[in-house]
């Protein structure tokens, strides 16, 4: 039966009231109600349920993410062979250039990182695994670039049609100073037996490394990646 008097689901007011805890980073009774728009009485008993699932904890300021919803999302990957497949050539990569590497995908207009390998070269405070960044990012825009993807109204910029075909036209995107002053990032798709990309690979680099050499080597890297993944031969259309 519904929660309240919004005719939702049960399941959906719970995910609302995660959505609001998560947006929020942590609030009281009050607000997450308000924020996910179900009557106070209802929040109360949903969050308590979270609560008693450890998808989410409760402290003296209100309700936060819980570990359970950690545990969870770290199991997470788009494609089942991901991770394995980018293991190995993300660290080789990572050993050659002295560029942090890592694999992102872009969901909900944010770049999520879901691996990352230090480089001896690069240290880059804001990069650790299941970060949430902007979708403008490199490895977001290089996925925001493919044919499908499909922006909300309020987020693509005038000027991203353009951007877009050049990126998939370089086969790469690269960002200056978006996360941190001073780091570069080049990105190149990872693609499925679909042809479709699933991921992104991504190397950041200080302002002493020329991000067009680190992009011809990262444009390797994802294709044999992508290989592993049954997509190495496939390419997106222009």
């Amino acid at each position: 039966m519904p929660p309240g008097g919004g005719g939702r689901s049960v399941l959906a007011g719970a995910f609302e009231l995660l959505a609001a805890v998560e947006r929020t980073g942590g609030a009281g009774l009050t607000r997450l109600a308000a924020e996910s728009g179900l009557p106070k009485a209802t929040a109360h008993r949903l969050l308590e349920q979270l609560v008693g699932l450890g998808a989410v904890e409760r402290d003296v300021d209100g309700y936060r993410i819980g570990s359970r919803m950690f545990q969870l999302g770290n199991g997470w990957q788009p494609h089942p062979r991901l991770l394995a497949a980018a293991a190995e050539p993300a660290r080789r990569l990572a050993a050659v250039t002295g560029a942090a590497v890592g694999v992102a995908v872009l969901r909900c207009d944010r770049t999520l990182v879901l691996d990352w390998t230090p480089g001896e070269a690069m240290a880059f405070p804001a990069l650790r695994n299941r970060s949430a960044w902007p979708w403008y990012t490199a490895a977001g825009k290089v996925l925001a670039a493919a044919p499908e993807y499909r922006f909300p109204p309020s987020v693509v910029p005038a000027s991203w049609p353009r951007e877009g075909r050049a990126i998939r036209e370089r086969g790469v995107a690269v960002d200056r100073g978006v996360l941190t002053p001073g780091v570069c990032c080049v990105a190149a798709p990872l693609y499925d037996v679909s042809g479709a990309p699933v991921a992104a690979l991504f190397a950041a680099t200080g302002p002493a490394h020329r991000p067009e050499r680190l992009a011809d080597v990262v444009r390797r890297t994802s294709t044999a990646i992508s290989a592993g993944l049954g997509g190495g031969h496939l390419r997106p259309a222009t």
